[in-house]
C-alpha cells in the first residue's frame, strides 16, 4: 500500500465521529416505568405513572430527575388525596418530574439559599408564575427538602436517598411523600378523608355489568362495600351480564329473598385490596369473604389459584376466571369474572346441606330464619323410596324360601327310598 492511502479513511472516520456527536440521539427519551420496574418498593408509584398521561410525556424527554414515592409513603388513595387538594393526580405526578439531571453530588453541593428547579407541571401552563417549580434546600441533619417556592406553607417532602440513575438522562430519588403544587387547598386534604369509591358508578362506566350494578343498588350492599374500603381495602369480583345470562334455569338467583341475595353479593368481595399481581401470587389460596364475616370462620370462602396462566376462583360449586381488570386504585380493586360465584353453603345438592345452611341463614338475617323450610336454589331431596319395588322384592324372597323347603322334602324322600332298597 502506498503512502497516503490511509489518509482518506482516517478523515472519513473523524467526520463520522463529529457527525454522531452533533446529531441528537434517537434514544433520547427515557422509559421511567421500565427503570422503576427493578424496584418493587416503588411498584405503586410506577403504576400511577403508567396509568396517567405522564409516562407518555416523559418518553419524549431526556435529562430529567424523578422524585419517586415508596409504596409505604403513598397515601392510601393518591387520586383521592390529589382531588381533595383541588388537584389532578396527573399534575401532582408532573410536579415530581424535575426538568434537569441531578446527581447525588449535585444535591450535596446545594447553596444555602437553595436551588429552584422547573418541573414538568410548569409546562402545562396551569402553574401561575414560577409555582410550577420546586425549591431544593438543605434541611436539618444535612437532609435535602423539596418544597414549593411559594412564601405560604405548603407541601414538602424529604429526599430519602438515591434509587437509580441512567447518567445524564435519568436520575431517580426517593422522597418521603407526595408533593402538591402551591395554590391547592392542602389543608382540605389533611382534614378530610379521601372519598370512598362508588363501585356502582364504576360498573356503570365500565359497561357490561348492568345486572350486577342493579343488584348492588337494590340490595344496599354497595354502601357496606364503601364503608369496608377503609383499612385494608376491598377486592370485588363482578360477574358480567353474560355470566348472569349463562346461569342455568335451575339457579334461580334472582328469585332468592333479599337477605339471601345480599349474602351472595357479599360472597363476591374480599376484605383486602389485591391488585392482579398479588392475586396471581397469592400465598393462602383459601380466602374469606365479606359473607364469612357475617357468619363464622371457614364458611363462604373462595379458593383462588392460578390455572393455565389466569386467576381461577373456585367456590365448590362453580369455577370462574378473571377476564379483565375493571378498576384498580388502592384501596379498591374490581375484576370481571366469567361466572356468578355461587357459595356451596347455599347452592349444593342434598338435604344434609340444606339443614346445615339453616342456622347460617338464621345468624345472618332473622327474617330468613322463618323461610328455611323453602329449599334454596339447586337444593333437591334424594329420590323417594319405591314401595312397589319393595313389594316385588318381598314376593321374590318368599318364593325362594318356598322352593328351598320343597327341595329339602324331595331330598328326604330320596334318602328314604335308598334306605328301603
Amino acid at each position: 500500500m502506498r503512502r497516503g492511502e490511509g489518509l482518506p479513511v482516517s478523515r472519513l472516520a473523524l467526520g463520522v465521529a463529529v457527525l454522531l456527536a452533533v446529531l441528537p440521539s434517537r434514544a433520547a427519551g427515557v422509559n421511567v416505568t421500565a427503570a422503576l420496574a427493578a424496584f418493587p418498593s416503588f411498584a405503586d408509584f410506577a403504576r400511577l405513572l403508567a396509568s396517567s398521561p405522564v409516562a407518555g410525556e416523559l418518553a419524549a424527554r431526556s435529562s430529567l430527575t424523578l422524585l419517586a414515592v415508596p409504596n409505604n409513603n403513598l397515601p392510601r388513595s393518591p387520586s383521592a388525596f390529589a382531588a381533595a387538594s383541588g388537584a389532578d393526580i396527573a399534575d401532582v405526578l408532573r410536579y415530581h418530574v424535575l426538568l434537569e439531571y441531578l446527581s447525588p453530588s449535585d444535591l450535596a453541593r446545594l447553596p444555602a439559599s437553595g436551588k429552584l428547579v422547573t418541573t414538568l407541571f410548569q409546562t402545562t401552563g396551569r402553574a401561575p408564575t414560577d409555582l410550577g417549580a420546586v425549591n431544593l434546600t438543605i434541611g436539618g441533619n444535612s437532609t435535602v427538602v423539596v418544597r414549593s417556592p411559594a412564601p405560604s406553607p405548603g407541601s414538602n417532602a424529604t429526599v430519602l436517598g438515591a434509587v437509580t440513575a441512567v447518567p445524564y438522562n435519568l436520575s431517580v430519588f426517593a422522597v418521603g411523600g407526595l408533593i402538591v403544587p402551591s395554590g391547592f387547598d392542602l389543608a382540605a386534604s389533611d382534614s378530610r378523608p379521601p372519598p370512598a369509591v362508588n363501585i356502582t358508578r364504576v360498573l356503570a362506566d365500565a359497561r357490561g355489568f348492568n345486572v350486577a350494578a342493579s343488584m348492588l343498588e337494590a340490595s344496599g350492599v354497595a354502601d357496606e362495600f364503601e364503608a369496608d374500603e377503609r383499612g385494608a381495602g376491598i377486592t370485588v369480583f363482578v360477574p358480567t351480564d353474560d355470566a348472569f345470562a349463562d346461569l342455568p334455569t335451575t339457579d334461580r338467583l334472582q328469585s332468592l329473598p333479599a337477605d339471601r341475595k345480599a349474602v351472595v353479593l357479599r360472597f363476591h368481595v374480599l376484605h383486602s385490596y389485591y391488585p392482579l399481581g398479588s392475586l396471581e401470587s397469592i400465598v393462602n389460596p383459601v380466602q374469606p369473604t365479606l359473607a364469612t364475616e357475617c357468619t363464622e370462620a371457614g364458611r363462604f370462602t373462595l379458593n383462588i389459584t392460578r390455572v393455565n396462566g389466569s386467576v381461577a376462583i373456585d367456590t365448590g360449586v362453580v369455577q370462574a376466571s378473571i377476564t379483565r381488570t375493571v378498576f384498580d386504585q388502592n384501596p379498591v380493586a374490581v375484576f370481571a369474572v366469567s361466572k356468578v360465584l355461587l357459595p356451596k353453603e347455599m347452592f349444593v345438592l342434598g338435604d344434609a346441606s340444606s339443614a346445615s345452611t339453616a342456622p347460617l341463614l338464621s345468624a345472618m338475617a332473622p327474617d330468613v330464619a322463618e323461610d328455611v323450610r323453602t329449599p334454596p336454589t339447586r337444593l333437591s331431596s334424594p329420590p323417594a323410596r319405591d314401595s312397589g319395588a319393595d313389594n316385588k322384592s318381598s314376593s321374590a324372597t318368599a318364593r325362594a324360601a318356598n322352593w328351598w323347603c320343597i327341595g329339602l322334602v324331595y331330598l328326604e324322600l330320596h334318602l328314604l327310598l335308598l334306605h328301603l332298597v
